[in-house]
């Protein structure tokens, strides 16, 4: 089992940059592929971005393609998510998630076993 905490979210306006960390412990992280999900009140839970345990390939969704760009560290077992350009659109709960490793990025949330407890970005207008 793999325990995730995310940090870096927080208040900010619209254009600015954030950027997201997701700090695994427990099994070998590099054994695990990573993914972002973000949910705002009222919303389902959508993925974000995705990458797997290789770092080799990756999946953005259409939504922030181009602006929201997604990394891991094996070393520092740390997954980013580096967000430009912030619309207030983009104020949600951000959830890290892992599962264990696979050779492409899966999307729906119930493919994903493990999930931290969330970090708000909120961006104001």
């Amino acid at each position: 089992q793999v325990q995730l905490v995310e940090s870096g979210g927080g208040l900010v306006q619209a254009g600015d940059s954030l950027r997201l960390s997701c700090a695994a412990s427990g099994r070998p992280f590099p054994n695990y592929n990573m993914a972002w999900f973000r949910q705002a009140p009222g919303k389902e839970r959508e993925f974000v971005a995705g990458i797997t345990w290789t770092g080799y390939r990756t999946s953005v969704a259409a939504t922030v393609r181009g602006r929201f760009f997604i990394s891991r560290d094996n070393n520092k077992y740390t997954v980013y998510l580096q967000m430009n350009s912030l619309k207030a659109e983009d104020t949600a709960v951000y959830y890290c998630a892992a599962k264990i490793l696979d050779t492409d990025v899966e999307v729906a949330a119930s493919d994903y076993p493990y999930w931290g407890q969330g970090a708000q970005v909120t961006v104001s207008s």
